[in-house]
């Protein structure tokens, strides 16, 4: 009775086993016709068409393929891949852009060392322009000034020829002279002044709105 139960047994581990191995070879199946169906194809010939429409074949790609573009095929001429034909002026606008990119990040990089942030250009740029601003301000207190003086002179020429005198005396002609070519310079300074005011408000401006747009 015994032996009977170690038979059961041993057919019992036998056929445990064998539904594992069809089991696992089932399993290894599946994944192969997986792997197959996932795989991709390998080149083998490189087609291309000319422009007479003649199909051009090798085994390598030429400078001719990459001109007029070109198929990659399996073993089978099967095609697996297609390559869009070279634009030379294609590649040169991205050229192009490749380069201004990179000079705009250049650029970012200056200002982000110079600046660090919004809030310190902000405050650069208040002082820029108060620094400016007082120069404009003291301009305009010298050109009243000289105003103040011509009407003097003027003055002083109006009771020369109420008096009758033939001429002036030189040192009020040098007088009214200087006063004239001093009021032409500070209103020189002055346009100068509030032209490098825009210009540093704008300079300002810019910068402070590409920080922005970098933070």
């Amino acid at each position: 009775m015994n032996s009977r139960m170690r038979s059961r047994k041993l057919l019992e581990r036998s056929k445990q086993m064998t539904r594992r191995s069809i089991i696992a070879f089932g399993l290894l199946l599946w994944m192969s016709f997986v792997y197959a169906a996932n795989a991709q194809p390998r080149a083998v010939w490189y087609r291309y068409y000319d422009q007479k429409g003649i199909a051009n074949i090798s085994s390598s790609v030429t400078p001719a393929h990459i001109r007029y573009g070109y198929e990659a095929l399996d073993s089978n001429m099967q095609v697996i891949r297609r390559n869009k034909p070279y634009n030379a002026e294609a590649d040169l606008r991205q050229s192009s852009q490749r380069e201004a990119q990179a000079r705009q990040r250049e650029q970012d990089l200056k200002l982000k060392r110079a600046y660090g942030n919004v809030a310190i250009a902000t405050e650069k740029q208040n002082q820029a322009l108060l620094a400016i601003k007082k120069q404009i301000m003291s301009q305009q207190d010298q050109l009243k000034q000289l105003q103040s003086d011509r009407i003097m002179f003027k003055r002083q020429e109006m009771e020369y020829l109420r008096k009758g005198e033939s001429s002036l005396p030189q040192r009020l002609k040098d007088q009214l002279d200087q006063n004239e070519q001093n009021m032409s310079n500070i209103k020189k300074n002055i346009s100068s002044l509030q032209t490098s005011y825009r210009t540093t408000q704008e300079h300002y401006s810019n910068i402070i709105e590409r920080l922005k747009a970098l933070e």
